[in-house]
């Protein structure tokens, strides 16, 4: 349940726009939400639906809990209509159906809402039609449509919405929604460093495959600083099985540069910066071994590697030689 002022802290500029929009009575027949997943699109186009159809509406603010914000709460209220893809794309029968629908009279005043969720997937007929229907907008009618990728869209259908850019979210507001949404406050503070987009980061958090990036990510550190003579055994038996994705790699190279600024964070006393806050005893270890020059050229050497496995370099050799090069 989202607030306008929670939509502010997210999304300033779009939050305000829209609220604008009920203060001037001037609420367009069509917007376009474009931004990342996982930047408040969604949220937002509930709450402004909420804002439109809620009885005891204060300004923007909706009351959160009239018949009319229950019933969206709950996907149950008759004007408000969802478009989402069926399969990998929204097709013409879909819109057809939506425009058969607004012939008639709304169920509780003439106002309807409809909220296009990918609207970049539409098919061509798909888009062709819902073009015939924004160009005969009707007063009571608002449309939203959401997407990642605006630009792939039809021009004219462009040309006829408002257009609100979400822009990615910043890593303290994500680290902030992460904490609220139950994860821990040193995953979510990982987390927030390695994505600014928080769909994507609750779904890392709940995935036991990530979980065990971290553990092993720490497991080299310590080979490295302990066992250094192990440490290609340790990427030919521990890492590589994990890592069997070029994604997945690189995913493992990110949390691996992590560790390399917290070392550096470490030696500059920049305790609010360090990612891994539970590792401090180990952090302290690793910073005796690897001076704050060395931890720079470290972070230097895994760059190098993320981009030769974007080449194609073999991933084997790529991290038997990375292994090397962080031993010395």
């Amino acid at each position: 349940m989202q607030t306008w002022t929670e939509m502010k802290e997210l999304q300033p500029l779009a939050a305000q726009m829209l609220m604008n929009s009920f203060k001037k009575d001037r609420i367009s027949h069509a917007y376009l939400f474009q931004g990342s997943r996982g930047t408040g699109k969604k949220e937002m186009a509930v709450l402004f639906a909420k804002s439109i159809f809620c009885s005891n509406r204060e300004e923007a603010e909706p009351c959160q809990h009239c018949r009319e914000c229950k019933r969206i709460d709950s996907g149950n209220h008759p004007d408000l209509h969802w478009v989402e893809p069926d399969g990998q794309s929204i097709k013409k029968e879909q819109i057809l159906h939506l425009q058969k629908e607004f012939t008639y009279t709304g169920m509780e005043s003439n106002r309807k809402v409809y909220i296009v969720v990918d609207a970049d997937k539409m098919t061509t007929n798909a888009s062709n039609r819902l073009l015939k229907f924004l160009e005969e907008p009707s007063k009571q009618t608002t449309a939203m449509l959401l997407t990642e990728s605006g630009q792939t869209m039809l021009d004219t259908i462009r040309s006829r919405c408002q257009l609100l850019a979400f822009q990615p979210l910043n890593p303290a507001r994500i680290e902030e929604r992460l904490v609220q949404e139950g994860v821990s406050q040193s995953n979510a503070k990982l987390l927030a460093s390695l994505t600014n987009n928080l769909d994507e980061a609750l779904e890392m958090n709940e995935d036991e495959w990530f979980a065990n990036v971290r553990k092993l990510v720490i497991q080299l550190i310590e080979v490295l600083q302990n066992k250094p003579n192990e440490g290609l055994l340790f990427i030919n038996h521990q890492w590589m099985p994990h890592f069997k994705e070029r994604a997945h790699m690189q995913r493992g190279l990110d949390v691996l540069m992590l560790w390399f600024q917290d070392v550096i964070n470490d030696h500059v006393d920049r305790d609010e910066a360090v990612v891994f806050v539970t590792e401090k005893e180990r952090l302290n270890q690793a910073a005796m071994k690897w001076s704050r020059q060395s931890a720079a050229q470290c972070l230097t050497k895994v760059l190098e590697a993320k981009r030769k496995i974007n080449q194609n370099v073999h991933p084997n050799l790529v991290m038997e030689q990375l292994t090397l090069q962080l031993q010395r």
